[in-house]
Parts: structure tokens; sequence; C-alpha cells
């Protein structure tokens, strides 16, 4: 005579009951643990504070727009490319163009920008020192005789979004 022998000959009937009630418990437990541990908004990264700029009034779609940050006065606005903090670069497309500078910590800045139309990474001037590609810088700063100083173009950023639009002049 052969006898089948099973898990459950181990418990009676309302062992095997309470034993499944306890592991529904258990089994319910841990979800609600999980969900207070880990939100439902998802494992992505927060959206981090940034300076975004947007470049206005491009003249033509030759060449590229360069957007530089500055954090004290050396090389502003000239020498972008040895002393600016970022910098950041972009095709033309139609009249407008987008930056979006983050991991900027909070502190004074300046911005310039120019319309390099033939990619040799400066802005280009004739024999008077009169800018021949467009130009631009923060705060609404004016090239008068000379480019404006880092004070003039100076702006305070709190480590927050910041949405600024700068016009080009030509």
């Amino acid at each position: 005579m052969y006898y089948k022998i099973t898990m459950y000959t181990l418990f009676s009937k309302n062992d095997r009951q309470k034993s499944l009630i306890s592991g529904r418990f258990i089994a319910a437990f841990w979800l609600a643990l999980s969900f207070m541990l880990f939100p439902l908004t998802g494992y992505g990264q927060a959206e981090c504070a940034s300076i975004n700029v947007k470049i206005d009034n491009i003249g033509n779609n030759t060449g590229v727009i360069a957007c530089a940050i500055f954090e004290s006065p050396e090389g502003f606005p000239d020498k972008f490319l040895e002393f600016a903090s970022k910098i950041m670069i972009t095709q033309i497309r139609g009249k407008v163009a987008s930056f979006k500078f983050s991991d900027i910590k909070p502190g004074k800045y300046a911005i310039a920008v120019i319309h390099d139309e033939n990619y040799n990474g400066k802005l280009d001037k004739n024999w008077l020192g009169i800018p021949r590609e467009g130009y631009a810088f923060s705060s609404g700063a004016k090239a008068a005789l000379s480019a404006p100083s880092f004070s003039d173009a100076e702006f305070l950023y709190d480590g927050g979004d910041l949405q600024m639009s700068i016009k080009l002049k030509y």
C-alpha cells in the first residue's frame, strides 16, 4: 500500500488556513512597506535648477551662436574661450536660439553672446573695432565705444530657475 505524503499532511486543515492567512498578512505588510519606501513618483531624478537663456533677433542662419557665462571680470567678454565658466554653442535654426545652463552655484555672473558667422570662435570687428557679427550681453548692457564691463552685464543668480531673454545687436 502506497501513501501519498504531501506537505499538507503535517498540518491540519485549520493550521493550513492560519498559515495562509499569516502569509497573506506578511505579503500585504511588505507591499505596504515598499510603497512607503519607494514612492510612486518613480525613480527619475528631480529637475535641477538652471539658467535658461533665449537669444532673439538672430540676423541669419549662417554660423553658430555662442553663449558664455562668466563668474568674474577676467576675460569678459572677449576671451570667452579661455575664461568663461561655461560655454554653449548651437547651430542656428530660425531667428531664435535657447541655452540651458545647469549646475550653476548661486552668485554673480555675466553673460556674453556672439553670432559667430564664420566659425572662427571670436567676434569679428572692422578696423575701427566695431563688431561685424551679432553680439549681446546680460542685464541689457550696451557697448558704446568699447565692450561693457563685467559689472555692467552682471546679474545675481539665487540658485533657482532663471529665465532670461537677450536680443542680439548687429
